[in-house]
């Protein structure tokens, strides 16, 4: 009966290189996620890594304050987007005078790890709220 959420903003990579980092995890258990994290090639795959990471100590202490059980092996990702952060404007210059512009853009990753019985409750209270 834990969900736990960890976001990391500002990070220097582009939205569109983490969403192909996210896509490999999403719906899979956290261990397995980690896993999968820890050898993709992918430069983006080190920041989503330590996110999903942050997430499951998130869960520990979430927890421990509540007096609840928590097996880490039951959480999985239930939900992880990118959204696009604010782009650094950089300037290059160029020939005869000209200057050419650098955009490095940044991100926003979120990551939300829950139990089953979690997406359960979820999905019971959503029902309830369409009828």
């Amino acid at each position: 009966m834990v969900e736990s959420i960890a976001r990391v903003r500002h990070i220097r990579v582009t939205a569109q290189k983490a969403r192909r980092v996210i896509e490999l995890i999403r719906g899979k258990q956290a261990h397995e996620a980690l896993a999968i994290l820890k050898f993709a090639p992918q430069g983006a795959s080190e920041p989503v890594y330590k996110l999903v990471a942050s997430a499951i100590a998130n869960a520990r202490v979430k927890a421990d304050s509540t007096n609840s059980f928590l097996d880490e092996r039951d959480l999985y990702v239930s939900r992880v987007f990118v959204d696009e952060g604010t782009t650094l404007k950089r300037f290059q210059p160029r020939a005869q005078g000209r200057a050419f512009r650098i955009n490095k853009r940044t991100s926003h990753i979120t990551v939300v790890l829950a139990t089953p019985d979690e997406a359960e409750a979820a999905a019971a209270t959503s029902k309830k709220a369409s009828n």
